[in-house]
């Protein structure tokens, strides 16, 4: 069994950081259902600003709303106005192809891109 990338949301811009809040990271819901996320699900944050990694789970967020929210312990370590990688995997013994989507300025879906060894992406 292996664990593989199933899931995967690209730049996302954090919109707000809550220490206060009990945990997890809030959602877009138009992002989690692109994906293929579940709420509930263990997912790896990257600060694609600062290079901090975490592990959180999925809440889901309003429609449309481009809430990226990263929310109690945390958001001392990733904050609000940075760009983050959100992660889902799958263990499994077969590959997997995995959803995939760049995120533009808004939270919004600015690209579906498909995963392959090898590819860079590059975002200006």
């Amino acid at each position: 069994m292996r664990s593989l990338l199933r899931s995967k949301i690209h730049l996302a811009t954090v919109t707000e950081a809550n220490v206060d809040y009990v945990g997890s990271i809030t959602i877009d819901r138009d992002l989690i259902e692109a994906t293929g996320l579940w709420v509930g699900e263990k997912v790896l944050v990257v600060s694609a600003t600062t290079g901090a990694r975490l592990e959180t789970y999925v809440i889901e967020g309003d429609a449309g709303s481009g809430v990226i929210g990263i929310n109690g312990a945390a958001a001392h370590l990733i904050n609000a106005g940075e760009k983050v990688i959100i992660m889902g995997f799958e263990i499994t013994d077969k590959p997997v192809k995995p959803k995939v989507i760049l995120c533009n300025r808004e939270n919004g879906i600015a690209e579906v891109l498909s995963e392959r060894a090898g590819m860079i992406l590059t975002v200006e």
